[in-house]
């Protein structure tokens, strides 16, 4: 299991509750004390999904679900709270959260909405595992590549990859994201890994590597796939 959620969480305990409870689920777990650290970080590590607490200090959860959805990002939103006003639930699905879990609440119904909004998200991925590059042909699923009716021999670590690339929505994705995603912590690669994986892949799908059209560079930050 290597989808990474990041809690958004201002109490201590109940943080550190929720990380304890879903790393031993095996979820790959983030988190942040506000809600100004949390937007920041939810925009950089683009994790699978967020639990978001809405009373927060510097920003509550509605001022970071709205955050998120400004820029486009379609990470499933699950907020957290204490607050039972009808209200408070429609302001939250209002700012874009994809469901809503009043505290206190179980742990088996946190996990079944956890894993409910990650097989929707899934559902909807592989909707989207197929990219047509002009004469280049792509099925992530499959993990197949054809250019002009001829195979591309893709490595799994490239097809991993452009999923992730795929799965961002032309959003741009972190070096630190592809080496955290496709090769893990304990493979310990270099960002140089990323970048000659990038190249190799712009050299088999690019018409001209040197100047790409798809995959292109976010100075500063990574790569990202413009369709």
């Amino acid at each position: 299991m290597n989808e990474r959620i990041l809690i958004v969480e201002d109490e201590a305990p109940m943080r550190t509750a929720l990380a304890d409870l879903l790393t031993a689920e095996g979820y790959r777990v983030l988190t942040a004390a506000d809600g100004a650290t949390g937007l920041n970080r939810a925009r950089e590590e683009k994790p699978d999904l967020v639990l978001l607490d809405v009373m927060m200090p510097k920003l509550d959860g509605f001022g970071v679900c709205a955050g998120l959805r400004r820029v486009d990002s379609t990470v499933p939103v699950l907020m957290l709270t204490a607050k039972g006003q009808v209200d408070d639930r429609v302001q939250g699905l209002d700012a874009g959260a994809d469901d809503y879990l009043l505290k206190p609440f179980s742990t088996e119904e946190l996990l079944a909405r956890v894993r409910a909004l990650l097989r929707r998200t899934e559902r909807q991925h592989r909707q989207n595992l197929k990219l047509t590059l002009d004469d280049v042909e792509i099925d992530l699923a499959r993990q197949t590549a054809m250019r002009s009716g001829k195979p591309v021999r893709l490595t799994a670590k490239e097809f991993a990859m452009l999923r992730l690339l795929a799965g961002a929505a032309g959003e741009p994705v972190s070096r630190e994201k592809f080496l955290d995603a496709v090769w893990g912590f304990t493979a310990f690669p270099t960002t140089r890994t990323v970048d000659n994986h990038i190249a190799s892949l712009r050299a088999k799908l690019e018409p001209a590597p040197e100047a790409p059209r798809w995959l292109k560079t976010v100075h500063g930050v990574g790569y990202k796939l413009e369709l």
